[in-house]
């Protein structure tokens, strides 16, 4: 968007692409919560744990037991809503709300997709994608607009530029440009798929797919916008995603990426599509073509302020990470929200040891009595993991009977194929520590050094 150019946020464009991703996000998101119900997820992530690792800040959000299967049910519901269009209003909020209390149960399951559905929730709850082929544009023609602000749909192409691009500067390190790390781990174990995998053994195949990873998510935004290059940059788009789907496990996401991929065509193929849509269901989309304008209200002024804040802030907090010493991969002190995608392999163990400050008396802890093994190979490697996991054993076993605790760690971590490592000081109480934004300076050196942004 040209936040500076007053003209530009009185000009309108036609409301069929809003309404394509409106209806493509939402059956996007149902199919993943089905998806993630039929794997057994939900019992698995948020039901069987004895402990939950929170958000600083959101500890208050928990699994809420069997209830969270209800929580499930709502998120569908809602993403129902948001595809038709029913309640969009009621629809989306309720998305997001539902969504995000979902991906905040647990911090073991942070991914950037799931923070990226968030964040494209929330800028929908402002945007008027109902004002076309919707249950509530039919049934109210008030509501009924073809054309709508031109920055509604630009907001959308922008959060998706932002993804792409700053996953393209996290890139820009000397693990993944000169040492082809962590692919150089990952694709040889793909030895095992079809006709690719004998490819994937090649040392000039990890650089390969580093470099271009790095020249795909830098470029693809601008390519998309411009009109010459759009249609082969989204084959570029279908082919990078299947690719990665091939690759690596990362659910849904690639899906979601390349219907998004299509909010930077012209109107006239968001037309064929819904034309496609309006004649499997019996839809009469000439009721929608108005040509009616919507009007640029204080509630839509409200709306783009509120939009540009929310955009300042995600250009910003990706660099957050300079506010803090020491090695970004291996303290991760702003890792997350970051766009900072599948640039690192990290595998370590972290064994607790509970010390009476006063007597000495002391013995170890089977994390395997608390934590799941996905819980317990998250936990090894992230710091403020550790802490929290520190805290809850503390409580644990003071609970117990058990006086003048302390809680210290003996951890080893690997980074991108380097030998492990002390990670954390074993001779600091982490229970004298209390989560913050603050340096983690309990964090050992990494002694190395990763150039880049």
């Amino acid at each position: 968007m040209r936040l500076f150019d007053r003209s530009y946020f009185q000009k309108t464009t036609e409301a069929a692409p809003l309404a394509v991703f409106r209806i493509l996000f939402g059956l996007m998101m149902l199919v993943s919560i089905i998806r993630f119900w039929s794997y057994g997820w939900i019992d698995k992530l948020y039901i069987q744990p004895n402990f939950s690792f929170s958000y600083y800040g959101f500890e208050f959000v928990k699994p809420l037991g069997e209830y969270t299967y209800l929580l499930f049910v709502v998120c569908a519901l809602s993403a129902v809503g948001v595809m038709l269009g029913f309640r969009y209003r009621i629809s989306i909020i309720t998305f997001f709300i539902s969504f995000t209390y979902i991906e905040l149960m647990d911090k073991t399951t942070y991914l950037n997709h799931y923070y990226f559905i968030s964040l494209v929730a929330f800028v929908m709850i402002f945007l008027p994608a109902d004002s076309y082929l919707s249950f509530d544009a039919a049934k109210d023609e008030t509501k009924r607009f073809q054309r709508v602000p031109q920055w509604t749909i630009d907001s959308i192409k922008l959060l998706l530029a932002i993804v792409y691009f700053y996953a393209g500067l996290a890139k820009l390190n000397s693990d993944w440009l000169v040492e082809a790390m962590p692919l150089k781990i990952w694709l040889p174990s793909k030895y095992d798929i079809p006709l690719l995998g004998d490819f994937l053994q090649e040392k000039w195949v990890h650089y390969a797919f580093s470099w271009g990873g790095a020249l795909y998510d830098l470029t693809i935004p601008f390519l998309l916008i411009n009109k010459k290059t759009r249609v082969y940059a989204f084959g570029a788009v279908v082919f990078f995603h299947v690719i990665t789907r091939i690759l690596f496990p990362i659910g849904m996401f690639p899906y979601i990426m390349i219907v998004s991929g299509l909010i930077f065509f012209d109107s006239s193929l968001h037309h064929k599509i819904l034309n496609t849509i309006s004649r499997l269901f019996r839809i009469q989309k000439p009721t929608f073509d108005n040509g009616l304008n919507m009007a640029i209200n204080s509630g839509r002024r409200f709306s783009l302020y509120l939009l540009t804040g929310f955009f300042a802030i995600q250009l910003l907090l990706p660099f957050r990470h300079y506010l803090y010493p020491g090695e970004l991969f291996w303290t991760e002190e702003g890792f997350r929200f970051s766009w900072r995608v599948m640039l690192m392999e990290k595998a370590g163990y972290a064994n607790f040891k509970i010390v009476n400050k006063k007597t000495g008396d002391r013995f170890y802890v089977d994390n395997t009595d608390f934590l799941t093994p996905f819980q317990e190979k998250q936990m090894a490697t992230q710091p403020d993991f550790i802490l929290e996991y520190a805290h809850y054993l503390k409580k644990h076993f003071s609970s117990q009977g058990h006086e003048n605790i302390g809680v210290y760690v003996e951890s080893y971590v690997a980074l991108n194929g380097r030998r492990s490592r002390p990670y954390i000081n074993p001779e600091v109480d982490l229970t004298s520590f209390k989560e913050s934004f603050k340096h983690k300076s309990w964090i050992l050196p990494f002694n190395d050094e990763i150039k880049g942004l």
